[in-house]
């Protein structure tokens, strides 16, 4: 039998919700509708192993350490051979090429000379030979110090000698090195750029002195006058400060005009100074020699007759 819409029993609204509620619960709670599995159940790769580095470089330190103490076996097995041998010059040799790098570091101090550098290197590689061959390991000095100063002496002597275009005295030379360490200490001192009478004061020399002393230091290198001006884009120094000079054309005019007077008598010699070089007229010349003025005109002319004939050009 069926039970019209009308009569059939009605659920509460509130067990509807109540039961909602419940089934949402249940719904989270229950380990079965979850769609993400547990973290714990999921499987784990092998850890990768760490990539293998390269093993470090060895440190300048190390370097240096392995250089003394090779310089150190090779001077000893030096010490105990007779000079001339194969087996001393082979030694010596090595010695040598070990301490190469000490001859670079000295040679990079004069970098700014403006100097080829293998050329300083092997200056001081000469520097480096003579204090090898001078150099007693029984007197307990490390090498590199006993060495440095020869080296650095060595190529200080080449700069002074064969690359200064201008040679300027020692002593001013070395006073130079004073008058730069002043002028060094005196900018510290004042924040400003020294005067030339406060270095001279500083220095107990005179202001002359330190004048010259700073002209000696820029004279390693003569200037081209045709080389043109780095930085400003000017021509060089011949094309700015050169000229025609009007006088060059009548040098050799002026030398056979003075050959020439020489051999006239000293009065005619003196009415041609007073009348081409003091520029007096006839009547001034007449005046001051006490003549006529006729008479210093038939001179005139018989001096130029006798140097016209005594001229070896127009002849």
């Amino acid at each position: 039998m069926t039970v019209p819409a009308s009569t059939a029993p009605q659920v509460p609204p509130q067990q509807d919700d109540a039961r909602d509620a419940r089934d949402a619960r249940d719904a989270r709670d229950s380990p079965h509708d979850s769609q993400v599995p547990p973290q714990q159940d999921a499987p784990q790769d092998p850890p990768a192993e760490p990539p293998q580095q390269p093993p470090p470089a060895p440190r300048p330190q190390s370097r240096g350490a392995d250089t003394r103490a090779l310089t150190q076996v090779l001077f000893g097995q030096l010490k105990g051979l007779q000079p001339g041998t194969s087996e001393h010059t082979r030694v010596r040799g090595a010695l040598i090429e070990a301490n190469l790098p000490l001859v670079r570091y000295a040679a990079a101090r004069f970098r700014s000379r403006n100097e080829p550098m293998e050329d300083v290197v092997q200056v001081g590689t000469i520097g480096l030979i003579n204090a090898i061959d001078r150099f007693d390991p029984d007197r307990g000095v490390q090498f590199p110090t006993f060495a440095m100063p020869t080296v650095v002496g060595e190529i200080k002597r080449y700069f002074r000698d064969n690359v200064r275009t201008v040679h300027v005295p020692r002593r001013l030379h070395e006073l130079w090195v004073q008058v730069n360490a002043a002028t060094e200490d005196l900018t510290t001192l004042h924040g400003r750029t020294p005067t030339t009478p406060e270095i001279a004061e500083r220095l107990r020399i005179t202001e002359e002195e330190v004048l010259s002393c700073i002209e000696a230091g820029r004279s390693y290198h003569a200037t081209s006058l045709e080389a043109a001006q780095e930085g400003d884009g000017l021509p060089g120094l011949l094309d700015r400060l050169g000229y025609e000079d009007p006088e060059l054309a009548g040098v050799e005019h002026r030398d056979l005009v003075r050959h020439l007077l020489v051999q006239l008598p000293e009065r005619e010699q003196r009415i041609l100074l007073l009348r081409y070089y003091n520029n007096l007229t006839q009547s001034q010349i007449s005046a001051e020699l006490g003549v006529s003025q006729m008479h210093v005109s038939r001179l005139l002319a018989r001096s130029f007759a006798r140097l016209r004939s005594a001229n070896r050009i127009e002849a």
